[in-house]
């Protein structure tokens, strides 16, 4: 576990979510914030991993096909 200010934590959510273009590259809840490289091969595979963490009381931050 390591502590680090909202700004830090900004600056790691900007180079995680490059490193992700297609998939989900964070999920938060309340103080926590886990970064994660879940890359997916389609996107109900992403929007069923989406589903399982938001049950779960997470916000997921996903980058998608544009």
């Amino acid at each position: 576990m390591y502590r680090m200010s909202r700004k830090e934590y900004q600056g790691l959510l900007k180079v995680a979510s490059e490193q992700v273009s297609f998939g989900i590259y964070a999920i938060e809840k309340g103080d926590y914030a886990e970064l994660r490289n879940d890359k997916c091969q389609s996107m109900t595979k992403m929007k069923e991993m989406t589903r399982a963490f938001k049950q779960q009381g997470f916000k997921v931050l996903a980058n998608g096909k544009d």
